[in-house]
């Protein structure tokens, strides 16, 4: 989205949200982080919001603008997330979608915070609480975009490594065989679960960035959040204590792991995607290699065959 373009559709949206939520305070702040949005923060009438300037193309990598409000509403419900205000879609005078959700002023959690075990046990109850929530419409193809997304890549006209593909859709099918049964059944899931998109409000947590969401494996969202936050193997344990309410079994710990490898599966071909797709200025290639070369190690650990045969006993 080129920044004439955002300029343009911000005033769009504002034209069309101040009859309802009150007139504009203030200049627009533009939040920063976004990948495949732009995020803007702005204040009408009495209220403090973000407007989401939704990137045009997001489908490609399994964005579905009304599974993310309706993710959205269900944890806002649950106390998880900002409440969602208003949705506006795209049409002759809004180039792109818009969600418009409450401002969340606490801040992002890093890393080094996720890891801490008071936090590791907020953020199991957070997701239990996502877990639990009313199926979402769609859901989160998990082991089958690994094809999907190098099929839309190369369409588009990017360069793919035939043996970088062909992991990632090896892999995929293994894990895929490897997991199933009781705790493998599809719950509403978030599929992004970067420190950044925790919010420490007072003493509360909320999940932001919804764009993701659908149903998957309630392990991708373990071993999203695992491997997007670097914890070692006593985190994972301490993780799955607090969500399992109980000593995880092998298989827990195996899918868990497992889930890692998956997660840089997604973020690599996403980057890939990404490069060939996406408006916003990122260097999608340098973070897809860096996702498959994190891959490349974890797919030569020798634990693996040890994981796939507990995570399907």
């Amino acid at each position: 989205m080129s920044e004439a373009a955002r300029v343009d559709d911000l005033a769009a949206a504002i034209a069309r949200l101040e009859p309802r939520l009150g007139p504009l305070r203030g200049e627009p702040q533009v939040l920063g982080g976004g990948m495949t949005n732009r995020n803007v923060r702005v204040r009408l009438g009495e209220g403090d919001y973000v407007v989401r300037l939704c990137g045009i193309g997001a489908e490609a990598v399994s964005v579905d603008r009304e599974t993310e409000q309706l993710a959205q509403r269900a944890a806002h419900a649950a106390g998880i997330a900002p409440a969602v205000v208003a949705r506006l879609v795209a049409d002759g005078g809004l180039a792109c979608d818009v969600l418009v959700t409450q401002f969340a002023s606490g801040p992002a959690l890093t890393p080094a915070q996720v890891r801490e075990p008071a936090m590791l046990a907020q953020i199991a109850a957070v997701l239990r609480a996502l877990h639990h929530g009313p199926p979402l419409p769609t859901s989160f193809p998990a082991f089958t975009l690994a094809h999907e997304y190098a099929e839309r890549a190369v369409a588009r006209g990017a360069t793919l490594d035939p043996a970088d593909r062909e992991l990632a859709v090896s892999l995929s099918a293994r894990i895929r065989a490897a997991v199933g049964g009781p705790g493998h059944e599809p719950v509403p899931c978030h599929n992004d679960l970067l420190s950044a998109n925790f919010l420490l409000d007072g003493d509360a947590l909320q999940l932001i960035d919804w764009e993701y969401a659908g149903m998957n494996d309630r392990f991708f969202d373990l071993g999203n959040l695992a491997v997007n936050n670097e914890l070692d193997a006593d985190d994972e344990l301490a993780l799955l204590r607090q969500y399992l309410g109980a000593e995880p079994a092998a298989r827990e710990i195996a899918a868990l792991r497992l889930m890692r490898l998956m997660s840089d599966v997604r973020e690599a071909l996403w980057g890939v995607v990404q490069s060939v797709s996406s408006e916003i200025e990122f260097d999608y290639r340098a973070y897809a290699e860096k996702h498959f070369a994190r891959l490349r190690d974890a797919s030569a650990d020798p634990r693996l065959e040890e994981w796939l045969d507990a995570a399907s006993a």
